[in-house]
């Protein structure tokens, strides 16, 4: 066993034998095996231990075993007591209220001391039923990778290792250890995969650990190979742009899984695989212009395109005088030039030639609102903005987030998508003000 670890933990590099850990050691059989197994690597180590005072008498107990364990291994010790009423809080479970104390206090010692990390004892039955829980919660293809060796400050180097492995070596070499009741009670999930259906799986299937390890190495490996192309993908397809990210219909035709690659494109943003198979659905129909929201995020199905970007589109109003450079944006910046009247204009909706001494200053900047009008480039009538809008085919995630440029109480420009015609350069224009995007 000892010789098995050193060398998974070399060929891995776990650890480096100049610098010194913390172990956080429980006082059962995993801990302090994981204890026994560093000691005789070589590699230098510190004890936390928080004592929730969950089991009375017996947790006192188990502190107690770990000082022991200290003094034996010659190693300085942190320990810490729950304070009463700590386990009270509403909506979270008492195995999540002491994981996030206990990780809370690890982190608080790596910040004050001189450890390179923190040393945890799972093994390969705990990873087994991690993996399980999370398909049970259906977190996908991540799920199955289950707990990672070393990640961020967490060392596990017990993983490759099979429960049994480190009860043999304990009883070989006659080391006592703390046996914690409360993993014999079915009262949290994990106990009872632990205790009844891992048991039940191997009455059937004695080498059951075994072969759940290979299988889920492989669906690991495949859900890489997955990652890799789903970021070729998205590299490919995807445009940012104005803070939004735009994903051509077109890039999901014919795509093998698309259902996944479209999940872990919305994932982050909040959706989840219901809203995935309702875009799929309104995408089969040929529909346009539905929207889904998720938190702060927004997904239009437009024309072309599935948009995504945040629902918040305000902007406080902005200010504009006679000096003003630039104008910057949520969703777009531009230079403000002051030119001649120029030979030919700049007829892009993207920018604005305006006449300089049509504009009363300071002109403003604000979103638009219900009821907003002006006289369109070109025409003679005023026009309600959100008609303009619904004819320019804007879609439904962008029309939020549109600002409208004003002089006094008329509308100069519908930023982005027409000037009005009341400021438009002319014949007779001898200065003109230039919003030009960068």
């Amino acid at each position: 066993m000892v010789e098995h670890f050193i060398q998974h933990i070399r060929t891995k590099n776990l650890f480096d034998l100049e610098k010194r850990y913390l172990l956080a050691i429980s006082g059962g059989l995993d801990s302090t095996c994981l204890g026994h197994l560093l000691k005789a690597a070589g590699v230098k180590f510190a004890l936390v231990h928080y004592n929730f005072g969950l089991r009375g008498a017996e947790s006192d107990e188990d502190e107690a075993f770990v000082k022991e364990m200290a003094d034996l291994w010659k190693v300085s010790i942190y320990s810490q007591k729950a304070t009463p009423g700590v386990f009270d809080q509403t909506g979270k479970s008492i195995q999540m209220i002491a994981r996030e104390l206990r990780y809370a206090w690890f982190e608080s010692i790596l910040e004050t001391k001189t450890y390179a990390g923190v040393v945890v004892a799972h093994h390969l039955e705990d990873q087994l039923e991690t993996i399980f829980l999370n398909l049970l919660r259906g977190t996908g293809i991540e799920g199955m990778y289950g707990m990672a060796e070393k990640r961020d400050y967490l060392i596990r180097p017990l993983l490759p290792f099979k429960k049994s492995d480190l009860q043999d070596y304990m009883v070989s070499q006659r080391l006592p250890w703390r046996i914690d009741s409360s993993n014999e009670k079915n009262i949290y999930k994990r106990n009872f995969i632990r205790n009844e259906v891992f048991p039940l799986i191997q009455s059937v299937f004695p080498d059951a650990v075994t072969t759940l390890e290979g299988s889920f190495q492989r669906i690991k490996d495949t859900g890489k190979a997955f990652f890799h192309l789903y970021t070729l993908w998205r590299l490919e397809h995807v445009v940012e742009e104005g803070g939004f990210q735009y994903l051509p219909i077109k890039a999901l035709d014919n795509l093998p899984g698309k259902h996944s690659m479209l999940y872990y494109w919305l994932r982050d943003s909040g959706f989840g695989m219901a809203e995935v198979e309702e875009v799929f659905a309104v995408l089969d129909q040929g529909e346009s212009g539905k929207v889904f929201f998720s938190g702060k995020y927004v997904l239009n199905v437009d024309r072309a395109y599935l948009i995504l970007g945040e629902q918040d589109f305000s902007q406080p109003e902005i200010k504009i005088d006679k000096t003003a450079i630039s104008l910057v944006l949520n969703t777009a910046k531009y230079d403000i030039l002051h030119l001649q009247a120029p030979s030919e204009l700049d007829k892009s909706t993207d920018n604005a030639m305006l006449d300089l001494d049509k504009l009363e200053f300071p002109l403003s900047v604000r979103n638009w609102q219900i009821g907003d009008r002006l006289v369109p480039l070109g025409m003679k009538q005023y026009k309600k903005v959100s008609d303009l809008l619904i004819d320019l085919k804007v879609p439904v995630i962008h029309k939020k987030g549109v600002r409208v440029l004003c002089s006094g109480d008329e509308i100069v420009w519908v930023i982005g998508y027409r000037v009005s015609e009341l400021f438009k350069v002319d014949v007779n224009t001898k200065a003109i003000l230039y919003f030009k995007k960068r």
